[in-house]
């Protein structure tokens, strides 16, 4: 390092060049780095640069850069585990509503949007029982209903529960305020409700055991689900009670096939069922799945279970769906009320019921299925399968999870925070329901509720071995079940599983239909047979007829009654147009895309070119129309047409018993229809018009080039019919013995239409 001399500022010599070789200035070792410390940094930031480099290069790949970025990311906040003093919640008590003094043992507690239904007057009228309403956004303000108490949105902030804070404003999951409110309110009973059931003749207790200890309690011993078998988590409750092929919302869809009944049963003393869930008749709790593909047509549902089957117990390890509508809690389970927030609505109650079982265990209680203890009206409301969705993929593992969950603390509050925050970190739920949990609970406590003592769990013992004298034996009966179409066969598992996959597949496709016979006499028999699988069945006929939902079309002009039907399902993916000349092999479309666009072109007998010359005065005017109606089309569609067709000596005729229109081609069969205004051209013109309009024949889907099709039904017709096919024609049903021949044959690709007959 060069060091040149300083020069005396008083010196007047002239500057002499520096002596590279001269001795330098003595320096400490702090002057030195503070004069070259840019140096130093300058040296040192190279080779940190080069050190890096080198090491990702001989890390072999790309690894390593995606590493070391990764590294220099801030890691993500974890969940927050709410820490809550138990001893310093402070009692909340009621001083804003008229209530205040009001106490009560028994509590109905249920979710109103609306004014008051017949059912819940019913309801409101049973005795011993007050009634809870809780409203939502959506409750109209002067809803009113004698000897009923109803809190409003309003009052429910004014009652100081934390909870409120975490309460979506338009759901039914808002009862958990309503909850509070009853056990701050003297409740040891709550009996979950909802506003379309009726309890069987308005008495709960008899059906639910209201009393489990005291004079009034039955001091009986109670069946139960066997345990034998480690391998099982979760069971059908409906099979118990006659209904083996309906299955509970929140069942794990693989165990739907599980349709066998209970080779024997174990027996529990009663006393500790302190969760109690009733089974409806009518609308029982289905899932959408059940619901889209076992809907009966346009009618409600009706389905009836044993009411004489006796009432079964659920042993530690194994569980069952519970709902929120027909359960009755006992006291030592109020902190299983608590309804989650961060799920859907559809879910909340069945996450709810699952994660209550399971902590359930922890005092030494379980869950009992009572026989029918409601009736519920079917409204004929679609089920919203996207809100189950998370539900379906989500509840065979949570299942899973909570029955290998262990806690090590030694108060229940403290498990159910700590279950609450294993199941968040599990995704089952957000934090949002960790910190909902820690406001549920100091609320039970604000309210004075005290928390059941901790037992020893069963599920960590050995399990003994039942010996024969221990089996009870019970056989449920086996109802019958118009509603279904399933055959009660080993098969079933793959056969329900078929037929979800075909309702998934088209359950957003209507069927419009047009049947030259009798609609009274096979109407219905055309909805039960396609409505198991399409969104809809539109029945068309040339005489409308009001009592059977059939609609008004000329048979010549079908096509242009078919805007109509596409603008009443707006959110349908396509529409399928069927005659009832024509069989419709549903499992063979599976592979048909949606998209496009799907007829009869490539089936000589049913689409055909024909020269005109010669031909009578009906073809050559059917293509005078046509020449017009192409010369106004908009250049885009002439485009399409004109490439399609040969020549203009020759006239497209297509017999059109059965094409697809999807949804975004639905705008241009309406433009294309309105062209046509009220010019008499045929069905038969009109559609290969349209389609070869619409698109290029080469675009269209290839499915029904395979159809079986003949001009006349042959005299053996069980030959002439195949299910290897996706469509038969022709095929005549005028009457309800030729349904059910044609039902028994096509249960050749769809074994579980033999129910139907």
């Amino acid at each position: 390092m060069l060091v040149q001399d300083r020069l005396d500022p008083g010196s007047k010599s002239p500057t002499r060049k520096a002596n590279r070789f001269s001795v330098s200035k003595s320096l400490d070792f702090s002057t030195w780095v503070s004069d070259n410390l840019y140096k130093i940094f300058t040296i040192a930031l190279l080779i940190l640069t080069l050190a890096a480099l080198f090491f990702l290069r001989n890390a072999g790949d790309s690894a390593a850069l995606l590493c070391f970025q990764s590294q220099s990311k801030p890691i993500q906040k974890s969940l927050h585990f709410p820490h809550v003093d138990w001893a310093k919640v402070e009692l909340v008590q009621d001083k804003t509503t008229p209530f205040a003094n009001f106490q009560s043992e028994n509590w109905i507690v249920v979710s109103v949007s609306n004014y008051p239904t017949d059912s819940l007057r019913k309801v409101s009228k049973i005795k011993g029982w007050q009634v809870l309403a809780i409203g939502n956004s959506r409750t109209p303000d002067d809803w009113n209903l004698k000897g009923t108490i109803f809190l409003s949105l309003q009052e429910q902030v004014k009652l100081g529960f934390r909870v409120v804070d975490y309460l979506p404003y338009g759901s039914y999951v808002r009862k958990s305020v309503g909850y509070l409110f009853a056990i701050q309110h003297g409740a040891k009973r709550i009996f979950d409700a909802d506003d379309r059931g009726e309890v069987i003749s308005d008495d709960l207790g008899r059906h639910f055991d209201v009393d489990l200890v005291g004079e009034n309690a039955r001091q009986e011993v109670i069946l139960q689900y066997s345990c034998e078998n480690v391998n099982r988590t979760v069971v059908n409750p409906y099979i118990h009670f006659g209904q083996r092929s309906v299955w509970p919302r929140g069942l794990p869809l693989e165990n739907v096939g599980d349709i066998g009944h209970e080779l024997y049963y174990n027996q529990v003393f009663g006393g500790k069922q302190f969760i109690q869930q009733g089974i409806s008749n009518g609308l029982p709790d289905i899932d959408s799945v059940f619901y889209f593909t076992r809907k009966p047509g346009l009618d409600g549902f009706d389905i009836r279970f044993d009411d004489r089957s006796p009432k079964v117990a659920l042993p530690q390890g194994v569980m069952v769906p519970v709902n929120s509508f027909n359960t009755m809690y006992h006291s030592s389970a109020f902190w299983g009320l608590m309804l989650p927030v961060s799920v859907s609505s559809m879910a909340s109650d069945v996450l709810r019921g699952y994660w209550g079982q399971r902590l359930l265990w922890e005092i030494g209680g379980y869950l009992v299925v009572y026989p029918p203890t409601v009736h519920r009206y079917d409204r004929v409301e679609a089920y919203p399968f996207s809100e189950e969705k998370d539900l379906h993929v989500n509840v065979g593992r949570l299942i899973k999870f909570l029955i290998s969950w262990r806690s090590s603390k030694h108060k229940l509050f403290e498990k159910v925070l700590e279950l609450s925050y294993a199941m968040a970190e599990e995704g089952f739920w957000s934090e949002k329901d960790v910190k909902f949990t820690a406001a549920w609970l100091q609320d039970l406590i604000a309210v004075g509720y005290k928390q059941p003592r901790l037992m020893s769990l069963e599920l960590d013992r050995p399990r003994a071995n039942i010996g024969h004298g221990d089996r009870k034996d019970f056989i449920p009966q086996k109802l019958p079940s118009v509603h279904l179409g399933v055959d009660e066969t080993g098969t079933v598992n793959y056969e329900i599983g078929n037929l979800i996959r075909w309702r998934k597949n088209f359950g957003n496709v209507v069927l419009i239909m047009f049947c030259t016979g009798p609609v009274e006499r096979t109407a219905l028999e055309w909805r039960l047979l396609y409505g198991r699988i399409f969104k809809a069945v539109v029945i068309l006929s040339d005489q409308k007829n009001i009592d059977l939902a059939v609609e008004e079309a000329k048979p010549d002009h079908v096509y242009k009654h078919l805007p109509n039907v596409f603008n009443r399902f707006t959110s349908a993916e396509g529409f399928l147009f069927l005659q009832d000349d024509t069989i419709l092999n549903y499992w063979n479309l599976i592979q048909a895309d949606k998209t496009k666009l799907w007829i009869t072109n490539k089936v000589s007998k049913s689409w055909s070119s024909v020269p005109l010359s010669g031909k009578s005065d009906w073809f050559v005017q059917q293509a005078e129309m046509v020449k017009e109606v192409v010369a106004a089309m908009p250049v885009h569609f002439q485009v399409s047409y004109k490439e399609s067709m040969k020549s203009d000596l020759t006239l497209t005729i297509c017999s059109s018993e059965v094409f697809y229109v999807p949804r975004r081609s639905v705008a241009d069969y309406i433009d294309l229809v309105n062209l046509i205004g009220h010019l008499d051209m045929h069905q038969k013109i009109v559609i290969p018009m349209i389609f070869l309009a619409m698109d290029l024949s080469d675009n269209f889907d290839s499915i029904f080039h395979s159809m079986v099709y003949k001009r006349k039904q042959p005299s053996n017709s069980s030959t002439f019919y195949s299910p290897e096919v996706p469509a038969v024609h022709p095929w005549n049903v005028s009457s309800e013995q030729d349904f059910i021949k044609l039902i028994r044959i096509m249960a050749a690709g769809d074994p579980l239409l033999m129910e139907l007959v």
